[in-house]
């Protein structure tokens, strides 16, 4: 039997739920209790908030669809996608929640946002390696191929 500490441990392990939901609201808080009272928005950072939630969905469902496998790496892709956002680079998904940190330190001007995108940005390049060996494992010459011709993070760039 699971207890409540449990299951909100587990829910706060989802990568997404973290970025999308929890991250949101704990900025605002901070940015809130920072400034005493409603901090100041620069609305244009939305724009970034948008494009990496829908960036993270629209690419993910996409992947699940036509890769299989589940949300996350722990069920692994039946298939290699290599084509729509994946013939581009090999990791849009985890760039869209970096997209969307990044809107959030726009937004806010919150240097606890900016703390957070640094932070990630390290902890999914750590991922994306993780990821890569499994990949590797799993798919053998076909992943390496794919892997040497598309970038990691930046399209034609790293």
């Amino acid at each position: 039997m699971t207890t409540a500490w449990q299951t909100i441990l587990r829910w706060v392990k989802s990568t997404p739920n973290r970025t999308f939901v929890l991250f949101p609201p704990l900025v605002l808080a901070f940015e809130a209790a920072r400034h005493g009272g409603w901090p100041p928005i620069r609305a244009w950072g939305a724009i970034f908030l948008l494009w990496g939630y829908l960036q993270y969905r629209l690419i993910g469902r996409d992947r699940r669809a036509r890769g299989g496998g589940g949300p996350g790496i722990e069920k692994p892709p039946e298939r290699i996608v290599t084509d729509g956002a994946y013939r581009y680079l090999r990791n849009p998904m985890y760039l869209g929640h970096l997209i969307f940190m990044a809107g959030l330190a726009i937004t806010f001007s919150s240097w606890l946002a900016l703390a957070l995108l640094l932070f990630h940005a390290g902890w999914f390049h750590l991922r994306v390696l993780s990821d890569e060996q499994r990949l590797e494992s799993q798919f053998g010459e076909t992943y390496r191929a794919y892997k040497s011709q598309v970038k990691r993070w930046i399209p034609g760039v790293l």
